[in-house]
């Protein structure tokens, strides 16, 4: 197959596109270049995407053998992926961009002109694994090694869009297995430090940041009577779920800590409460997408896993398609999920599909009827 490698820079893109040669397949390695000012996207392990990035998986395709370009993606991703994280931190939400630049950049625009190109599919350094049923149809699951795997941040691909995906690390049982390949190898990424946190925020100040480009003004901080219990000095710097950093003048009657439970832009206010006020008892969205077949009849309620994080453990759960949202009924309340997230939903090891929540239903106030 003819295969578009992307190059990140570090060390799992660059082992994966070597891998895809030692499979046989015709390789180009392409940088995504995602940043208009590339030498200020990286402080230390922070950030990717810098000319320094760039350079490194240079080096890593010389070494390869395969021809490598740069292509400037920066227009698409500012506007679909940090105007979109802006936009949404704008209206109370908790967006994942990490979610969004695999949605809209690497398995959209990426995939899009890599086919245009006469490609047959990008792979990518993630740890994921694609298998195939009896039938042929391509599914998502879990890479080996639990510790490292990233399925959920592909949750948001489409049967489409696995067709024509390779993940060479997927059954890779640990990352220093992949560093220790990476310097046999001779890539000099064998050691680099792993890029995390938002990459177009690499000092890791998230508050700073928005304050900088939506603005922060002070407001009231609120129970959930409505009472003022304190001020905070901008409301988009907090999450649902956020203990730290929440300004109570004075001892709450129960004496036990407050929790962030809700954000309202529209007034500048930001609620809070006990920690089991965070406990919810549905969540729902309505832009749905499945990783490969969908569910035989998605209104009758299946059971599932739910995981609402990269890093979260999944929980069981009942989901159902109603009035075109994607319902989820965790067996045990989920604490501190906020609209925006992404919920993933597995069967098993196989990533079923994804929503965007929308809305949530408090346990304190949850349905009485019957799915």
């Amino acid at each position: 197959m003819k295969v578009l490698a992307a190059m990140s820079g570090g060390v799992d893109s660059a082992v994966a596109a070597a891998r895809a040669v030692d499979a046989g397949h015709d390789v180009v390695g392409v940088h995504l270049a995602l940043s208009r000012m590339p030498g200020t996207l990286r402080t230390g392990s922070r950030g990717c995407c810098t000319i320094e990035d760039s350079m490194d998986a240079q080096r890593a395709a010389n070494i390869i053998g395969i021809p490598y370009y740069v292509w400037d993606f920066s227009e698409r991703f500012k506007l679909d992926v940090v105007d979109d994280f802006i936009a949404e931190y704008a209206a109370g939400r908790t967006p994942n961009p990490c979610m969004r630049c695999n949605e809209r950049i690497k398995f959209a625009a990426l995939l899009e002109k890599a086919l245009a190109l006469g490609f047959d599919a990008v792979a990518t350094g993630h740890y994921a694994t694609i298998l195939t049923d009896a039938d042929g149809n391509r599914e998502l699951h879990r890479a080996s090694a639990w510790a490292k795997d990233q399925s959920y941040v592909l949750g948001v691909l489409t049967a489409d869009q696995l067709a024509h995906s390779m993940f060479p690390l997927g059954a890779t049982p640990s990352k220093a297995e992949v560093r220790a390949e990476a310097a046999a190898r001779g890539f000099s990424v064998a050691a680099k430090p792993d890029s995390h946190d938002i990459c177009f925020i690499p000092d890791g100040d998230t508050r700073g940041w928005l304050a900088d480009r939506v603005g922060a003004e002070p407001g009231d901080i609120l129970d959930q009577a409505g009472t003022v219990m304190g001020k905070h000095e901008g409301a988009l710097a907090f999450t649902i779920g956020q203990r730290k950093g929440i300004n109570v003048g004075f001892p709450t009657d129960d004496g036990k800590p407050r929790f962030v439970l809700e954000i309202r832009p529209k007034d500048n206010t930001v609620v809070v409460g006990p920690r089991e006020a965070l406990d919810l008892a549905e969540l729902a969205g309505s832009k749905i997408s499945w990783a490969g077949l969908p569910p035989a009849d998605p209104e009758t309620p299946f059971d599932c896993d739910v995981q609402i994080r990269a890093h979260a453990d999944p929980v069981p759960a009942v989901a159902f398609v109603r009035d075109g949202e994607l319902v989820i009924r965790p067996v045990n309340p989920l604490n501190g999920v906020s609209p925006g997230q992404s919920a993933v939903l597995y069967v098993g090891t196989r990533v079923l599909g994804q929503c965007t929540i929308d809305r949530t239903v408090s346990a304190e106030y949850a349905f009485q009827e019957d799915v």
